[in-house]
């Protein structure tokens, strides 16, 4: 569940980076509110899904997935130009994701599953 709400953040990511390009410096108010509840809500499922999957596998997860989703929306759109090379590149960067993924996670000492929840509320 948790590389699930790890992904939808990754989606929300991406929203909210092309929200804020389209917020114009924050001067349109649509786009201004997509950018700040797209923005709490990733930031919420970032943090949630950290609980499980170690801090350096989610934020590397989150940011590729999030880059190459905002990449490819805007070339999907014409705002930015594709080219064989942005291709390849973001292809690589859904490359390297998918390979943190499938790399399974260490062992801390004691062999218990690696978590960051201590248990307190």
């Amino acid at each position: 569940m948790a590389w699930i709400a790890l992904l939808v953040s990754a989606v929300l990511e991406a929203v909210w980076a092309t929200a804020l390009g389209d917020s114009e410096g924050f001067s349109r108010p649509v786009p201004t509110i997509v950018f700040l509840v797209a923005l709490t809500l990733s930031m919420l499922g970032l943090g949630w899904a950290t609980r499980t999957i170690p801090i350096g596998t989610a934020y590397a997860v989150w940011t590729g997935t999030g880059a190459a989703l905002t990449v490819a929306y805007a070339m999907l759109t014409g705002a930015e130009p594709v080219t064989f090379l942005r291709v390849l590149f973001v292809t690589g960067i859904v490359g390297a994701v998918v390979g943190l993924k499938l790399v399974p996670a260490p062992r801390p000492r004691g062999g218990e599953p690696a978590s960051t929840d201590t248990g307190r509320a």
